[in-house]
């Protein structure tokens, strides 16, 4: 049996990578079908840089999540999703003690490739930066699949 999303987004938020962890990452949305989520993060302290704000690398990561988690369940099934390039644009900075907020899409998940797309931006709606990537869409070995009931 399928899972809804709702019901996806609690089992996303359950299941968190260390990395997503780390970020302070939220699933707030999916939508299975358009391939998209919705995510938050809760940026550290030791994100920041020397002005202040949080440090480009952490950005790139909260966007790379964003977009792969975008692949995964557009996909419906355990799959990896390696990066093989990416680019990121950055619009303004991004402030300490604010919640970010990231929009992933998957523009086309092929077989040997996907492209995506994700958006960070601040409490506010304002477009803090834009990453567009491309991943090796990879089948996964383990429990059933990410959109079926255990």
């Amino acid at each position: 049996m399928a899972l809804t999303d709702a019901e996806l987004v609690e089992r996303m938020n359950r299941r968190t990578a260390p990395t997503s962890a780390l970020l302070g990452m939220t699933v707030l949305a999916v939508d299975q079908a358009a391939g998209t989520v919705r995510l938050s993060f809760a940026p550290k302290p030791e994100f920041c840089n020397p002005m202040g704000n949080v440090q480009g690398g952490f950005i790139v990561a909260m966007l790379d999540d964003a977009a792969a988690l975008a692949a995964i369940v557009k996909a419906g099934t355990r799959i990896g999703i390696p990066t093989i390039e990416l680019k990121t644009s950055f619009f303004g900075p991004a402030k300490l003690g604010e919640p970010l907020y990231a929009e992933g899409r998957c523009i086309k998940l092929g077989k040997r490739i996907a492209f995506m797309e994700a958006d960070l931006t601040d409490a506010g709606g304002n477009l803090l930066a834009r990453l567009t990537t491309s991943a090796v869409p990879l089948q996964m070995a383990g429990p059933a699949n990410l959109v079926e009931t255990a």
